[in-house]
């Protein structure tokens, strides 16, 4: 496998864990198609045409300095230049997958964030509530992350000459699809139970460690789950904190998400919505684990950095 082929399978792979199943990740490269169709001229020479065939546009190939085999790869949850002076150094290492977005990825973070809408629309909010509410939200991420020095990893890793990639959604996308699956095996009847399901997951075991594993941020042990939404583990960032009220009108009783700021956690308790963070650099291990073991299938090498801790499941 070269860096491409890496890349590609990541996105082969988020898709086939995106909520909105191929059928809805087709519709969004088929309207993307639509609208670059109707280009010309100068719009046309600046519309990005890697959106027609990449739904992720958080994730991308950022630079590749040697086209060659991948047998060894660092990989890690974020990765600056720190990161890539330690692939240097290490030697030997053909490629470094980060999780979060770098570079272009980094900029078109909100790109993503659409994905948010049709998962809450899954779990029965109107989509067009959805949208609506997630719209204000997506333009207040796109504005943050604009200011950011967008190009600083990938300069590095230019400089460096090393190969250089990342997988966001895709990533989240498998640790929400295994999660979702996870919970609606074990049916936790009360909040308690749900943190203790988690808990026997590899990587938030490991998490716990260090004071960071499953917790209850809105809610108690005692209350019961109801429905249970995977709604906050994939999707770019926090959504609307507005959903949440209408997430409860849906019938969901519990959010699981990676993390939640003060504002999101203050709506979600005047909706009376249980919130459980399973944890965020753990969940984000949980997804490029499930990325990372179809590559081990194929031999290759991995090693670890940056807060990514590495649980096989090849069998």
């Amino acid at each position: 496998m070269k860096t491409q082929d890496v890349f590609k399978l990541a996105v082969k792979m988020g898709i086939d864990s995106d909520f909105r199943g191929r059928d809805g990740v087709q519709k969004l490269l088929d309207g993307k198609k639509k609208m670059f169709d109707k280009t010309s001229g100068k719009e046309r020479d600046e519309f990005d045409k890697e959106s027609l065939e990449n739904p992720y546009l958080d994730s991308g190939v950022y630079n590749v300095s040697d086209d060659k085999e991948i047998k060894r790869i660092l990989v890690g949850i974020d990765v600056g230049p720190g990161e890539i002076l330690i692939a240097k150094e290490l030697g030997g290492i053909d490629l470094v997958i980060a999780h979060h977005p770098v570079g272009k990825g980094l900029a078109q973070l909100a790109d993503v964030m659409e994905l948010q809408a049709d998962v809450c629309n899954y779990y029965g909010v109107p989509i067009n509530v959805a949208e609506g509410l997630m719209k204000e939200r997506i333009s207040e991420v796109a504005r943050d992350v604009n200011s950011s020095n967008h190009q600083r990893t990938v300069d590095a890793a230019r400089l460096m000459k090393i190969n250089l990639m990342n997988s966001h959604t895709p990533c989240d996308n498998l640790a929400a699809k295994f999660l979702k699956n996870f919970v609606e095996d074990r049916n936790p009847e009360k909040v308690g139970e749900l943190i203790d399901a988690l808990k026997e997951i590899p990587e938030y075991k490991e998490a716990m460690k260090i004071g960071v594993g499953p917790k209850i941020f809105v809610g108690s042990p005692e209350n019961r789950c109801g429905k249970i939404a995977l709604s906050e583990i994939t999707g770019g960032t926090e959504g609307s904190p507005k959903l949440y009220e209408k997430m409860a009108q849906a019938g969901v009783g519990t959010v699981v998400g990676m993390h939640v700021s003060e504002e999101h956690k203050k709506e979600a308790e005047f909706a009376h919505v249980n919130i459980v963070i399973a944890g965020h650099i753990s969940s984000d291990s949980l997804g490029v684990n499930l990325f990372i073991d179809e590559l081990e299938k194929q031999g290759i090498e991995v090693v670890s950095c940056s807060g990514f801790t590495r649980f096989s499941r090849v069998k």
